[in-house]
């Protein structure tokens, strides 16, 4: 596919500032769009965390800068993915404990940290490739 690790950087901060603007603004519908009967309870540390694509991107581009250490580097994804896990298990709970409120406060607070982490990785890859220049 000749990818640079620069272009996946490029598309992994496209993509986390989308689900991030989308957690800030949410439309309407919700965030999941138009469902009937509502929109399911999203936990707000699950999207940032369990973005999958971006979370191997990042884990892939980390392990190219330092290859010694890519089995650190995926062991801090599962540990993400396990707190994660708990926290999606104990989303009810936590729901009840936390309130609606409280909950909406936290996710657009989890969806500014979403889109500061996109826009360094945009401009880290950017930067990349300047530096490097292009290759056709």
């Amino acid at each position: 596919m000749h990818l640079r690790q620069e272009s996946v950087s490029i598309a992994g901060g496209i993509v986390l500032f989308l689900i991030g603007l989308r957690m800030i603004f949410p439309p309407p519908e919700g965030l999941m769009g138009e469902l009937p009967g509502g929109e399911p309870f999203i936990v707000p540390m699950a999207i940032p965390l369990v973005a999958g694509p971006s979370g191997m991107a990042a884990v892939m581009l980390m392990g190219s800068n330092d290859p010694g250490r890519l089995g650190d580097w995926s062991l801090a994804l599962m540990i993400a993915w396990a707190a994660t896990a708990a926290i999606l298990f104990s989303a009810t709970s936590l729901y009840k404990l936390l309130g609606a409120r409280a909950l909406t406060a936290v996710e657009r607070l989890m969806g500014m940290l979403l889109v500061a982490i996109s826009v360094q990785m945009l401009l880290d890859g950017l930067t990349s490739y300047l530096q490097a220049g292009p290759t056709f």
